[in-house]
């Protein structure tokens, strides 16, 4: 898949080979692997874009309205200009030793902070505007300027574990890989807060998304160790995983 993607324009496919991509794999989406893959994929980018803006009301809401609706307007523009950057080095990405091992162990912890949530095991302020903060535990900064930074690097860290999530999940279907990708950055300038709320409303969304993140933490922390080229394993001791 990433010999494929990072080959595209070397071909000379351009465009025309992402289509052809998109289109092989959407029509074969009755076969289990890509259909499970793609719902992986939908999983993971409609709790992640929901996560993410209630990370962003949550270190927010202590701050006075009008401040607090500018970090939370900063915090949605960063994470969706993020995403589309990961986006863009997404196959660059995929190749840095260790990074796949470490989003999956970042992707853990973001699957512990939603169990917290739907258990309700940490209680916060919460902002007005961003519905189902008050579960996130996160204690809000104190200024505006606390706020915006740990909004900025919340954003860092989520939308690089997107990308890479997807990534993971997809790594097979290349179109359902580009799909997931434009997916992420839309659900997350479009609907986060949408999302969010309706996640908070119907938790059997939250649980289900919840096991789908583990499994693909589980699979990413997997490959990153055992993967060839990318897993450290090999980058330690190469030859000791064979090629597959």
């Amino acid at each position: 898949m990433l010999d494929f993607l990072l080959n595209l324009s070397a071909m000379g496919e351009g465009l025309g080979g992402i289509w052809n991509a998109i289109v092989h794999d959407f029509s074969n989406l009755t076969e289990p692997a890509a259909l499970a893959a793609f719902g992986q994929v939908l999983m993971i980018d409609i709790m992640l874009a929901g996560d993410n803006a209630i990370v962003v009301g949550a270190l927010a809401a202590g701050l006075p309205a009008d401040q607090r609706k500018r970090v939370i307007m900063i915090g949605i523009i960063a994470a969706l200009v993020l995403r589309i950057i990961f986006a863009l080095l997404v196959t660059q990405l995929m190749q840095v030793v260790g990074l796949i091992l470490a989003g999956g162990i970042l992707l853990l912890w973001v699957a512990w902070r939603m169990f917290r949530d739907l258990r309700h095991l940490g209680e916060s302020a919460g902002s007005e505007e961003i519905i189902g903060d008050e579960h996130s535990g996160l204690r809000p900064a104190k200024s505006f300027a606390g706020a915006a930074w740990a909004v900025a690097l919340a954003d860092v860290s989520m939308s690089l574990d997107n990308v890479l999530a997807v990534a993971g999940a997809a790594r097979e279907h290349p179109g359902i890989l580009i799909i997931g990708l434009l997916l992420s950055v839309a659900l997350m300038g479009l609907a986060a807060n949408f999302i969010a709320k309706y996640i908070d409303r119907y938790r059997w969304i939250a649980w289900f998304g919840l096991i789908v993140i583990l499994w693909v933490a589980g699979r990413m922390i997997y490959d990153g160790i055992v993967e060839p080229d990318i897993g450290i394993l090999d980058f330690f001791w190469p030859g000791s995983v064979e090629a597959h």
